[in-house]
């Protein structure tokens, strides 16, 4: 059954990324502020100090223009090893790309911990009605959002519409998210 649903996410992962990738550039750019403008209107985020975000990579919905947001304290992965490191960022500060490609801050920008951290905007290939989500297949986030001091934090899953299933594969390491936004809505269910 395990080996099903890896193989099951693997085609299906591969087939969702085709499909994010024939977006064009002004669809992308068009959902991706609808999606923003969803997270700007959700009580989680409003009520959240420091957000755990990420940098669009390979067409993901792009939520750069929260980022301005100075209401808001804004942190980014580092991919340390098998481990995802949270580090602040401020528009106009250094980035540099990671190991995997990924935009990333720079490694000495301060450290974000724990405690800190109100709310988390999760990246996914795709999120179903369960509100689980697939990812890449690194188990980054997975790890970390499975560590019972992690598990508490409110999360965010990011999708497009069009990944937006009725039901994903699962394993039994997955956890659910608190909620999904899309380009039409912000589901909570």
């Amino acid at each position: 059954m395990v080996g099903d649903a890896q193989l099951d996410k693997t085609q299906l992962r591969r087939h969702l990324l085709e499909l994010r990738r024939s977006l064009s550039g002004e669809e992308w750019r068009e959902k991706s502020d609808r999606i923003c403008s969803h997270l700007q209107s959700s009580s989680l985020l409003a009520r959240s100090k420091t957000i755990l975000a990420y940098f669009s990579f390979r067409q993901e919905p792009d939520l750069s223009p929260l980022f301005a947001d100075t209401k808001h304290h804004w942190g980014f992965p580092r991919c340390v090893g098998k481990s995802l490191s949270w580090h602040s960022w401020k528009p106009g500060e250094p980035l540099q790309t990671g190991a995997y490609g990924i935009v990333e801050p720079h490694p000495d920008a301060p450290s974000l911990q724990l405690e800190q951290v109100d709310l988390i905007l999760v990246p996914a290939v795709a999120c179903d009605r369960q509100r689980y989500r697939l990812g890449y297949g690194g188990g980054f986030y997975d790890r970390m959002l499975s560590l019972p001091e992690w598990s508490a934090k409110p999360t965010i899953g990011i999708v497009f519409e069009l990944a937006y299933l009725i039901q994903l594969p699962r394993n039994p390491w997955d956890r659910g998210l608190n909620a999904i936004v899309t380009e039409t809505s912000l589901k909570f269910d």
